[in-house]
């Protein structure tokens, strides 16, 4: 089985501003340079077959090059408890478009429909038990960084360990206008 995703990569200086920030939050477990992506459609669990499928749907995906920047922070939470520090990306409507075409690409394949909201972000952190964030949130509210042009995607494989995952890039996919 393959646990899999569908994901863009910042440029080196985006994730550096990233990793600059993440200090200082009790509880968290940061993400480190190997773990920075921006997730476009989490798959989950699939067999051998089913991933070459998905992999040849989504080299049919025709999308331009997406000029990007990180914007603003904050939190996810599961049944009130915040679990995840993220960056958010923008602009949201090239971004949602782009995962619009990936995840219609990853139903062609036999994947489940996504049916959770799209929120471009890079996840920063990870809590078991979130210490007080309210410090950091408020010093980073206005994240903010130069736009970034990504000018591929990529189908990433998830590996789970006692450290916490480990992605592996499967294949790299370039965008590019219909």
């Amino acid at each position: 089985m393959h646990r899999l995703f569908v994901a863009l990569r910042p440029p080196a200086p985006i994730r550096a501003q990233l990793i600059a920030l993440m200090h200082g939050v009790e509880g968290a477990r940061w993400q480190d340079d190997a773990q920075i992506h921006i997730t476009l459609r989490f798959i989950g669990e699939v067999d051998h077959h089913q991933a070459g499928d998905i992999a040849d749907a989504l080299a049919r995906v025709a999308f331009p090059p997406l000029t990007l920047a990180l914007s603003g922070i904050g939190t996810f939470d599961r049944r009130g408890r915040i679990d995840t520090l993220w960056a958010g990306i923008a602009p949201v409507d090239q971004i949602g478009a782009l995962h619009a075409k990936v995840d219609r690409a990853c139903i062609a394949a036999g994947v489940a429909p996504d049916d959770r909201a799209y929120r471009p972000h890079v996840t920063m952190a990870r809590f078991t038990r979130a210490g007080r964030l309210d410090g950091f949130l408020a010093a980073n509210a206005g994240l903010a960084s130069p736009s970034f042009t990504v000018e591929e995607f990529g189908l990433y494989e998830s590996r789970l360990g006692t450290g916490g995952a480990v992605y592996h890039l499967a294949e790299r996919y370039p965008l590019r206008a219909a």
